[in-house]
């Protein structure tokens, strides 16, 4: 018997050693990682202060107009206070009320419903609601105060906004560990094997990014190119030192004359247009009888420290159009840029027109900006402080690293990006899910330090390729210059490229044949949307004299996705049937087969 008179049974001692053999391999475990954890934080490099965050006159002009504001009209100021303090300060006399009176339960919550707060304990304990109350009012006078700085001009005032809305996002409660209900109740119930397995998802996601804490937001392990993503049949028929130029095989017996070549963007890998046979838009296009080419981009390294504008324009866009051509013994060909390649296409368009070159018959624009006067919630990043700092350090490395892009698009949203993920796989210790899209958005590319400063310099920030002109390849280009029949993709919910930024830069081209379809969702999904899902629909509207909200509140709604839409716009534009054609009838030398070497490349950390 034990001493207090039960009975010591063989079940209890097992059940007891097995306990302390569990804990005894935990501690184990953890120190092995601390280990680990040491080693790999001691890989990190030093990264410049002014890329870690916005310049101190943003903060000065802040802070100078809140005391203007206190000096002009301290009586909104004290309103404001006043409210602040008297709702946070009732709703602490109203708990410690219930407490005192042996009530457990919450005060009245008004608060908005937060996908943050799913947890019923956030409704029902008075500790975890009484967190998530004075947190959500804290948030709406932070908002409050910015939204209030009348002397701050409208720029700043969006990016003080943007800011503080990080700073409050960061401070949710749900982030960290003892005030995270979930969290805790999964270590409970796991015996502290949760926190364990997140530590090793840290230690093992520091190792990945030698020593950045990066949250990896996919299983690496679940996808393997060539084999179960990217998958599409074709060869790489053209190298250079730019790109590898990817033929793919016909599915149809006849394909259309004329062929069609995509630009993917070169801050991402091509393959997000070629994920799985069910969502691949290269799949889609080849199984409707096309003649299709990708370029795949290099992914560089510090060898490509002066590579810029022109370089991507004569040996990436001109090169890949002229090879096209040599290889389908065609005049003519159409064309699709994707984002960044949207608007370089744009800019090569406009150079072909000043040299005559009449070898693209249409194009077509996925979620492009040409027009960058609205530039929209990435403006808060390309002010001088910003670009200053990614300037000097394309310098010193001779790169745009991806960790600056990729950060930089994490905090576009945040809290999908960022938190909720560093929540599941360090708090909750679950393994990143096998999912393609996440995959695909962790398999980052560098930029050429030269292009990148030109891109943010000229396009970004003086807007000169829709104002005064964009100098590249020795000559001048306008907008206005782009004068090809032309199909754009804007996504409703772009947080990258805004949709009507998007359009008023298409109105601006000088092409008398235009189309602009607008897709639900935002700068992935909007795209990757095939018809066999069903799930987003767009808008069409033929008039684009008109604003973009006079264009989207006239405009057709159809279910489902655009591509049938374009592709019934790109069928006549595309000549007669042929047989297909097959990669390497050409006499061209297959020199490997799709998705090719260059979208192996890793990034240079």
């Amino acid at each position: 018997m034990t001493g207090d008179g039960a009975v010591k049974t063989p079940e209890n001692t097992v059940e007891k050693t097995l306990d302390l053999d569990k804990l005894n391999a935990n501690i184990l475990k953890i120190e092995e990682l601390s280990s680990r954890l040491a080693a790999a934080l001691a890989q990190k490099k030093p990264i410049p202060p002014a890329l870690q965050g916005p310049g101190q006159e943003l903060f000065v002009k802040a802070a100078s107009a809140y005391m203007a504001e206190m000096m002009n009209n301290p009586a909104r100021v004290i309103e404001h206070q006043v409210g602040y303090w008297g709702k946070t300060l009732k709703h602490y006399i109203e708990a410690q009320n219930r407490l005192a009176q042996g009530n457990l339960t919450p005060p009245p919550d008004e608060t908005p419903k937060d996908r943050r707060f799913a947890n019923p304990l956030w409704e029902t304990n008075p500790f975890f609601n009484f967190l998530k109350q004075q947190y959500l009012m804290n948030s709406d006078a932070l908002h409050e105060a910015v939204s209030d700085l009348e002397l701050l001009d409208g720029h700043d005032r969006k990016r003080v906004d943007y800011f503080t809305k990080q700073l409050i996002n960061m401070m949710a409660p749900t982030n960290f560990l003892a005030t995270n209900p979930d969290a805790l109740q999964h270590a409970v119930e796991t015996e502290g094997e949760s926190l364990v397995k997140g530590l090793e998802n840290l230690v093992r996601d520091l190792e990945d990014h030698h020593g950045e804490l990066v949250v990896n937001l996919a299983n690496k392990e679940a996808f393997k190119l060539g084999e179960n993503i990217a998958t599409t049949e074709g060869s790489v028929v053209f190298r250079n030192r730019m790109f590898e130029l990817i033929q793919y095989a016909p599915t149809t017996e006849t394909v259309h004359k004329i062929p069609l070549l995509l630009f993917p963007p070169w801050i991402n890998k091509f393959y997000i247009l070629d994920l799985r046979e069910q969502n691949s838009l290269i799949k889609w296009i080849v199984d409707q009888g096309y003649t299709v080419f990708v370029v795949s981009w290099v992914n560089p390294n510090e060898g490509y420290a002066e590579v810029g504008m022109d370089q991507y324009v004569e040996e990436g866009f001109l090169t890949a159009i002229a090879q096209v051509k040599e290889i389908t013994s065609e005049p003519k060909i159409n064309v699709i840029g994707y984002c960044i390649a949207g608007t370089t296409l744009s800019l090569t368009l406009a150079l072909m027109k000043q040299r005559k070159d009449s070898s693209v018959k249409s194009a077509t624009f996925f979620t492009t900006l040409t027009d960058f006067s609205d530039q929209g919630e990435f403006g808060v990043f390309l002010d001088d402080d910003f670009v200053d700092a990614i300037e000097a350090e394309a310098k010193r490395t001779g790169l745009m690293k991806s960790l600056y892009m990729n950060r930089t698009f994490s905090y576009l949203r945040s809290n999908d990006l960022i938190y909720q993920p560093a929540i599941r796989s360090y708090m909750m210790g679950e393994a990143p899910p096998a999912f393609d899209l996440l995959y695909w958005n962790g398999d980052a590319t560098n930029l050429p330090g030269k292009m990148a400063v030109e891109y943010l310099r000229g396009l970004t920030q003086r807007d000169e390729f829709a104002t005064v002109g964009y100098k590249v390849c020795g000559t001048t280009v306008h907008l206005s210059e782009v004068n090809v029949p032309l199909c754009a993709i804007g996504c409703e919910t772009d947080h990258i490229a805004a949709w009507k930024s998007s359009y008023n830069g298409i109105r601006q081209m000088g092409s008398k044949n235009k189309t602009f379809l607008l897709s639900e969702s935002g700068h992935i999904a909007g795209i990757v949307n095939p018809p066999s899902k069903g799930k987003y629909g767009h808008y069409t509207n033929p008039d684009m004299t008109l604003s973009p909200e006079d264009w989207q509140a006239g405009a057709e709604f159809h279910k489902g996705s655009w591509w049938p839409t374009w592709e019934a716009w790109l069928k006549p534009k595309s000549g007669k049937m042929v047989p297909a054609r097959v990669p390497g009838d050409s006499g061209r030398e297959i020199l490997a087969p799709a998705p090719g070497t260059y979208v192996k490349m890793t990034a240079t950390p």
